[in-house]
């Protein structure tokens, strides 16, 4: 990856360490490649992500078991995803999955890679035939984000995919390169992301640079996630809450059958046990994530995340589901603010009311 990261810090890149990874913090152009990425095209270093390989005969059978989603129903250049939790359903990691003809690829939160490897391992029998490879380190992982995302890829000599399903994936060629392209940009913005070998990535860099994908670091994309929504581990992701709470429905089947945590998700979602939801927040002043979030003299929930944006300060945070939802003020430490919907959360099932 050495000429990926050269080729970033002569671009302005600040590079930093994110899970004993290398990683662009920031590009110093942090206002205007978020701008792109909600108007144009922004392009964003996830190499620091996990890449976990299942691989195997019964690899679909032990996904089945062992998260959220339905793997059954997904055949070969399809993706969803889901989300690996406790036998008491609390969350390990929202996860991405891409199911190939002989294997199933999960692009996993930096910070969760080991604790999943761990996890995975843990829950293969004797019997089992599935094979369980780290491939973080010699496969690389792009973002493309924004409504000009279609519009490069098909400058570089790919496919859009338009109109396919999120998490539709397939082996194309884009400038003489051999990448994955997937429908979705990890984001609840239009885009896709790339998957292909290290000794490419800084080719691809390049490539998708100067064809105008303006470069996102870590710090823009943080700022995208929370006005987005998306939960992160240690923040929005730990074991006090569970799939449902955190806003991740569209990751959870309740068709399938038995896996771990699915009685508990199965009695949340059948009695409405959701007792606290995960809502955007607007700050009115700077505060601490951790601070406790009250209305009146009630204490309701609790702030996780929050960035600076060009038009004010916004967060995430866990609310009591009694205490209200959108548009609900609230006291936030020493500052106040103001529920609001985000758009990469789901709260109930599709055609629910």
């Amino acid at each position: 990856m050495t000429n990926l990261h050269q080729l970033q810090v002569n671009a302005g890149a600040t590079l930093g360490d994110i899970a004993d990874l290398s990683v662009p913090l920031t590009f110093g152009n942090d206002p205007v490649a978020v701008a792109a990425a909600q108007q144009q095209v922004a392009v964003c270093d996830r190499c620091h992500w996990g890449r976990i390989e299942i691989s195997g005969a019964d690899r679909i059978r032990y996904l089945q078991n062992q998260s959220t989603n339905d793997f059954n129903s997904l055949q070969p250049g399809a993706g969803c995803d889901t989300v690996f939790v406790t036998s008491t359903a609390r969350t390990l990691d929202l996860v991405t999955a891409y199911v190939l003809e002989d294997r199933v690829l999960l692009l996993v939160s930096p910070n969760r890679r080991q604790a999943l490897l761990a996890w995975l391992d843990r829950y293969i029998f004797p019997a089992d035939r599935v094979v369980i490879q780290d491939r973080t380190l010699t496969m690389a992982t792009f973002s493309l984000i924004g409504p000009q995302s279609d519009r490069l890829l098909a400058a570089l000599g790919g496919d859009p995919l338009l109109g396919a399903a999120p998490g539709t994936h397939c082996c194309q060629i884009l400038a003489n390169l051999k990448v994955r392209v997937a429908v979705g940009s990890g984001l609840a913005l239009p885009g896709y992301t790339l998957c292909l070998d290290t000794s490419d990535a800084a080719a691809l860099w390049q490539a998708l640079t100067t064809a105008g994908a303006v470069p996102l670091g870590e710090q823009g994309w943080e700022q995208l996630r929370i006005q987005q929504g998306r939960p992160a581990p240690d923040r929005e992701l730990t074991e006090e809450y569970n799939p449902l709470e955190a806003g991740l429905w569209h990751a959870v089947s309740f068709s399938k059958g038995c896996y771990i945590g699915q009685e508990t998700i199965a009695r949340l979602q059948t009695y409405k046990g959701v007792k606290q939801q995960l809502w955007g927040i607007r700050l009115q002043q700077p505060v601490e994530p951790g601070s406790v979030i009250r209305v009146g003299e009630e204490k309701v929930g609790k702030l996780t995340s929050v960035t600076a944006t060009p038009t004010g300060l916004v967060g995430l945070a866990y609310i009591r589901t009694k205490a209200g939802g959108e548009n609900l003020s609230v006291d936030v430490g020493d500052s106040s603010g103001q529920l609001v919907d985000v758009p990469f959360l789901s709260r109930e099932l599709p055609g629910q009311n």
